[in-house]
C-alpha cells in the first residue's frame, strides 16, 4: 500500500534559513517558486536573460521580499536547494552547464519528473541529495488550488539520500506548495517515470488522441456529417472524463443512459482486444528499458526535424481540427 503524508507529517521549518532555486518558470516552475515564496520560503529563481518569462517573474518579485530573479548560473550558485523544473530534452544540458558547477556537498537537486534521473541523462555528484517532488496536476491548478488554501495532491521520491534528511526535505518542499493540504504519495523514480510515460502513451495521449481520431474518420468515411462525428467522438470525451474524475466508473454509468452503458459493456472490448493488451505490453517494454527514452532523445538532439515536428504538422492539418475550431467557436464557455 502506497503510503500517504499530510501537512501534519511535514516539518517546513526544514527550509528555515535555505534557499530554494528554483530553474524555470514555466507551468510548474511559476507555482512551485510563487508558493514557496508566500509560504515562507526564500525563493530565487533562475531564468535565461530575456527569457519570456522573466517580466513575470519580476512583477511578482516586486509583490514578495523573499522572492528574487535571476539568471541559472546565479540562481544556482545561490540555491542550497535546486528544483529542475524546465523540459525533459533541456534538462541534462542546462544542469551539466549551467547548474552542476555550482552544487556543493549537502545541497540538495530536485525535480518533479523523474525522466533524467532514471535513465541516467543527469548523472548527480554522490555528495548531494537527489530527491522529487511531482504535483499530480498542472501548474495552473497547482497554484489556484494553493490560493484557495487547498492543494493538488503529489507524489514524492528519493534517489539519494546522502544527507539522511531527503525524504524530510521531499515532506517540507510538497508541504510548502500546498501538497500536503491534499496528501503526498511516496513513491520511486522508477514507478513515477514509468507509469507516467506509459499513461501518456498508452492512454491519455497516443491512446485517446487516436481512438477519438478513430471514431471520427469512421463516421465521416460512413457518410455522417463532420460536425456530427466531432460532436459524438471529441467534443463528449470531456463529459465523460469529468464523471469518472468526480466518481469514478461507477459515477460515470450511474450518470449515462442505459442505452450508452449496455453498449460500453457489448463494444469496449471488441476495441481494446488481447492484440491491443499486448502492444500496450510491448510499450511498457521499451520504456522500461530504455528505448523510448533514447529514441525521445535522439529526436531532440537532432534539432526536432525528422519525425517530431512533421507529425505534428501532419497532426494539425487533420479535418478534425478545422471542424472543432469551428464547433468551438459557438461555445461561449471555451472562451472565459
Amino acid at each position: 500500500m502506497i503510503k500517504k503524508y499530510y501537512d501534519v507529517d511535514c516539518n517546513l521549518g526544514l527550509l528555515d534559513g535555505k534557499t530554494v532555486a528554483v530553474i524555470g518558470f514555466g507551468s510548474q516552475g511559476h507555482a512551485h517558486s510563487m508558493n514557496l515564496a508566500e509560504s515562507g520560503v526564500n525563493v530565487v529563481v533562475g531564468l535565461r536573460k530575456g527569457s519570456g518569462h522573466w517580466a513575470k517573474a519580476e512583477a511578482f518579485a516586486a509583490t514578495c521580499p523573499n522572492f528574487k530573479v535571476m539568471e541559472i548560473e546565479e540562481a544556482a550558485k545561490a540555491g542550497d536547494i535546486v528544483m529542475m523544473l524546465v523540459p525533459d530534452e533541456l534538462a541534462a544540458d542546462i544542469y551539466n552547464a549551467q547548474v552542476a558547477p555550482y552544487m556543493k556537498e549537502g545541497d540538495v537537486l530536485m525535480f518533479a519528473h523523474g525522466f533524467n534521473i532514471h535513465f541516467n541523462f543527469i548523472q548527480p555528484a554522490k555528495n548531494i541529495d537527489v530527491i522529487m517532488v511531482a504535483p499530480k496536476g498542472p501548474g495552473h491548478t497547482v497554484r489556484s488550488q494553493y490560493l484557495e488554501g487547498k492543494g493538488v495532491p503529489s507524489l514524492i521520491a528519493v534517489h539519494q539520500d546522502y544527507s539522511g534528511k531527503a525524504k524530510e526535505i521531499a515532506l517540507a518542499y510538497a508541504s510548502g506548495i500546498g501538497a500536503g493540504r491534499a496528501g503526498i504519495l511516496e513513491t520511486s523514480f522508477r514507478e513515477e517515470t514509468e507509469t507516467d510515460l506509459f499513461g501518456e502513451q498508452a492512454v491519455l495521449c497516443g491512446g485517446v488522441c487516436e481512438l477519438m481520431h478513430a471514431g471520427f474518420d469512421t463516421l465521416v468515411a460512413a457518410g455522417y456529417e463532420p460536425e456530427m462525428a466531432y460532436f459524438e467522438c471529441i467534443h463528449e470525451m470531456k463529459l465523460i472524463v469529468d464523471l469518472i474524475n468526480q466518481g469514478g466508473f461507477g459515477k460515470m454509468r450511474y450518470s449515462i443512459s442505459n442505452t450508452a452503458e449496455y453498449g460500453d459493456y457489448r463494444t469496449g472490448k471488441r476495441l481494446i482486444t488481447e492484440e491491443t493488451r499486448k502492444e500496450m505490453k510491448k510499450v511498457l517494454t521499451e520504456i522500461q528499458d530504455g528505448t523510448f527514452a533514447s529514441e525521445f532523445m535522439q529526436e531532440m538532439s537532432a534539432g526536432r526535424k525528422a519525425k517530431f515536428l512533421a507529425t505534428r504538422r501532419r497532426e494539425a492539418e487533420h479535418p478534425v481540427e478545422a471542424v472543432g475550431a469551428d464547433l468551438r467557436n459557438m461555445m461561449s464557455w471555451l472562451k472565459k
